[in-house]
């Protein structure tokens, strides 16, 4: 029987791949897998996406959502020991108030980041490094911490 090779290299075909051959005698470096028992689930292998693709998928997912990002509780805490380190008396906070105060820190951090994001792209980098960070603070005008 004579094989058609123009049958493979047809546009749109991926070839099939053959499985590696196991190598002869019992290797040192790798453990030996045992085949699943009879009747044993067999997991799916999870799908591995190229690097960058999650970190997109997230951006999207973030951007169409209009929830806030940091929780409540913890970011009510850190108000609080904020605002006990300038005042003496305890102070008490209406949710609403701690709600707009949360939206506010967020709306400030998302464009501290995407200006940040502009100086790391601008220096020809995709990585956000704390330097972004200060440079952008910096040509904002905001004081030091």
């Amino acid at each position: 029987m004579k094989h058609d090779s123009s049958a493979s290299r047809r546009k749109g075909k991926t070839p099939q791949r053959r499985s590696p051959l196991p190598a002869p005698g019992p290797s040192r470096g790798s453990a030996r897998r045992k085949p699943p028992a009879e009747g044993a689930p067999i997991s799916p292998r999870k799908k591995r996406f190229r690097p960058g693709t999650r970190a997109l998928m997230e951006i999207r997912k973030y951007q169409k959502s209009t929830d806030l990002l940091i929780r409540k509780a913890p970011f009510s805490r850190l108000v609080r020991e904020v605002c006990e380190n300038f005042s003496r008396e305890s102070l008490r906070w209406q949710v609403y108030a701690l709600m707009a105060m949360q939206e506010a820190a967020e709306a400030f951090l998302v464009l501290l980041f995407s200006d940040a994001n502009l100086c790391a792209i601008h220096a020809k980098r995709v990585t956000v490094f704390p330097r972004d960070i200060q440079l952008a603070r910096r040509i904002r005008g905001v004081d030091s911490m």
